[in-house]
């Protein structure tokens, strides 16, 4: 899945009116700015970003919703793509069961559509809600009867636009395994766009960081946890010394010398190995404390620590 260059701006009439009955110039404002990045086919990645970034626009734009300006995404030839948002659509005045028989398409008697429906409702567990209207549904069963809509399609590709906003602990679990049993089991690819970070490290094979509407980095789930890794933060009364015989005990390992003369060291590293290292040369340690960066933390320091688009 391919985005290329791609680019999409918003332009907003103005119907307010001035002196002399002129009216004000619309505004255009640019959502994204060429925009690149590619998603694995098959595997479940995530679209990382504060609000107001742009990940909507560029959710609606991979599911074909809307059209982008300028730039070019390119999805597997004959792909089906289905996209869930934040409050998905049901119809209030008939049960779960009919409104997934409804998205259930053309060419099949009511017999089989209600057949075909219940698969999915079982599916997304809403087997024991199934006569229930949606407004009877609490906010994780109406995202889970949006996703049992959403597959009547069969998607290659789901999208979910922030599944998890607004659900209690016992909701987000069971959404985030219903979404890893749609990818393993189904092999439908899948993106999820969410702020909810926590709950990422637990799905993602791929990440997408957006901010203002540019790309800031495109990661493995790899890379990602050897960012947030923990590091050792050693303190001695000799950091010079200390530092030297470091490196040249451990030249694998990263070091860096902070102002107050703490050295921290990431990496597969040893922390009894080297607080024996340091003491056996004689180095008295004041402080070896280990220090444990996730996900969120990093998300903060990449949007504001000056990050060059990509």
């Amino acid at each position: 899945i391919r985005i290329s260059h791609v680019e999409k701006s918003y332009t907003t009439l103005s119907t307010d009116l001035v002196i002399g009955g002129a009216k004000r110039p619309s505004r255009t404002r640019k959502v994204l700015q060429d925009v690149n990045l590619t998603f694995p086919a098959g595997k479940l990645s995530v679209l990382v970003g504060r609000s107001g970034c742009g990940k909507s626009t560029l959710l609606k734009l991979l599911a074909g919703k809307e059209a982008p300006d300028a730039g070019e995404i390119t999805l597997p030839e004959g792909w089906h793509t289905a996209l869930l948002s934040p409050e998905p659509y049901v119809i209030t005045w008939t049960n779960v069961r009919q409104n997934v028989a409804m998205a259930s398409g053309v060419g099949r008697t009511p017999e089989e559509r209600y057949e075909h429906a219940m698969e999915y409702v079982k599916l997304v567990g809403l087997e024991d809600y199934a006569d229930l209207s949606p407004v009877e549904l609490s906010t994780g069963m109406k995202q889970r009867l949006g996703i049992a809509v959403a597959l009547c399609g069969g998607p290659d590709f789901l999208i979910l636009d922030e599944p998890v906003n607004g659900l209690d602990p016992e909701g987000i679990i069971e959404m985030r395994e219903l979404i890893l049993r749609l990818n393993r089991e189904r092999q439908i690819t899948v993106l999820i766009s969410s702020h909810i970070l926590d709950e990422l490290a637990r799905l993602a094979t791929h990440y997408g960081f957006i901010d203002g509407g540019r790309m800031v980095r495109e990661m493995t789930a790899e890379e990602v946890a050897a960012e947030c890794r923990s590091s050792l933060r050693v303190r001695t009364e000799n950091p010079a010394r200390a530092l030297a015989l470091l490196e040249e005990a451990y030249p694998a390992l990263a070091f860096k010398a902070e102002p107050d003369g703490a050295i921290v060291i990431t990496g597969d590293y040893d922390d009894g190995a080297i607080s024996r290292l340091l003491a056996g040369a004689g180095e008295v340690v004041r402080e070896l404390s280990q220090d444990h960066r996730d996900l969120e933390e990093y998300f903060v320091e990449l949007m504001e620590g000056g990050t060059q688009y990509v």
